[in-house]
């Protein structure tokens, strides 16, 4: 099979879309289905999408399934297996990070799965209010909405990430 490119595609791009795949789904074995089916799907469109822009519609075939698997769902895991352990990180506190690891998870947990997207797509794929509208398939009042609720929701159920904010504005540059 000629596949004009898409096996480099996603040997480049992996890492991205397993770190969004796991901040959406929040955890390792959900993450790994969510985003190969995204990738999947991103394949039967191949032909197009490397001509257009593969970024986006890998995007927006993530976030879409995200959405669609919370419909399906009923139940909610409490425990979060995973295979592998963490890579020691060198010169930084894990034990920190751990914890900020954690708090983000809790909190990100605590959100619905579409303020759950926005949030992902503005602050940590950090597109714009256009760009992650246009991933979602929704307008862009609906983005700024699902912002605005979901940032009030975080400082309402999480003010414990206060300590990541305060942390990350006294870090140097």
């Amino acid at each position: 099979m000629d596949d004009d490119g898409f096996d480099d595609y996603v040997q480049a791009r992996l890492g991205k879309w397993s770190r969004v795949a796991y901040l959406l789904a929040g955890d390792h074995h959900a993450a790994e289905d969510l985003l190969q089916n995204a990738l999947f799907k991103l394949a039967l469109q191949w032909r197009k999408a490397r001509i257009d822009a593969p970024d986006a519609y890998i995007r927006k075939i993530l976030y879409h399934e995200h959405v669609s698997r919370w419909r399906r769902s009923h139940h909610l895991r409490s425990e979060y297996l995973t295979d592998r352990m963490p890579e020691p990180a060198t010169g930084r506190d894990m034990a920190a990070d751990t914890i900020r690891r954690v708090l983000l998870h809790q909190a990100l947990e605590k959100l619905t799965r579409k303020q759950r997207a926005v949030i992902v797509l503005r602050f940590f794929e950090d597109l714009s209010e256009p760009d992650a509208a246009a991933a979602l398939g929704v307008s862009i009042g609906t983005v700024k909405s699902q912002t605005s609720r979901a940032l009030a929701r975080l400082r309402e159920v999480a003010p414990e990430l206060h300590v990541l904010v305060k942390e990350t504005r006294e870090v140097p540059a």
